[in-house]
């Protein structure tokens, strides 16, 4: 069973990759700075998008892609509220987005007229780590309450980012929350890895995030 398998999962990978590798292109060309934002469910990635959509709207021209498994556009309605572009994508219950869906999208934003594009993939931290997107980055938003145990049970999500946000920092004071084993866990799987630690809530440690963001869209 798995000698018929495994070809078959390889397969999907690789032409996967080859359209993630169009997408670059597409977004290099237009010169946007990219990002696949991913987290489990309530983490804050839309907290945190709205917040970043907040602090750069002046200086940079930005726009979103929203994934969802069901067919609602409260996120992207949040997103296109404070005046932003937004592209929502139903994945059919599928747990991830993948660079064909992304393809999809990408034709009904205007790039040419944008700096930085946030893909916000499905709610999971199994599924996204599999699949590129064609970004330049991937972040992750991890969060106080969800537990300080995830990078050892998630390992392959923590392995592959280029970006770790801890989001929530405001509940250390009441939820249990091992720092420093949590960041060991990260340090194992991802030795030096860009972390911010901040909270959406008070906007404590956001100024390091939007500084780097800004830095990464200027470049």
């Amino acid at each position: 069973m798995t000698s018929v398998r495994v070809p078959v999962v390889e397969k999907i990978l690789s032409a996967n990759d080859s359209l993630a590798s169009l997408n670059r292109s597409r977004l290099d060309a237009s010169g946007v700075f990219s990002i696949n934002l991913m987290a489990s469910p309530g983490a804050g990635k839309t907290s945190l998008i709205l917040r970043t959509i907040e602090a750069l709207a002046p200086v940079l021209r930005l726009g979103v892609v929203e994934g969802d498994t069901a067919p609602v556009t409260i996120d992207a309605d949040k997103v296109t509220a404070v005046g932003m572009p937004a592209v929502q994508i139903n994945t059919g219950g599928d747990c991830h987005l993948d660079a064909v869906m992304l393809s999809t999208a990408l034709p009904q934003l205007p790039l040419e007229a944008l700096d930085l594009l946030i893909v916000e993939n499905v709610g999971n931290l199994i599924c996204p780590a599999a699949f590129r997107l064609g970004t330049h980055a991937n972040v992750l938003v991890a969060s106080v309450p969800e537990g300080d145990d995830k990078p050892y049970k998630y390992p392959a999500m923590y392995r592959g980012i280029d970006v770790l946000i801890l989001n929530k920092i405001d509940l250390l004071p009441y939820v249990h929350f091992n720092m420093d084993y949590f960041r060991k866990g990260v340090e194992m799987l991802n030795p030096g890895v860009k972390t911010f630690p901040l909270s959406c809530q008070t906007g404590e440690g956001l100024p390091a995030w939007i500084d780097w963001v800004k830095e990464k869209a200027a470049a």
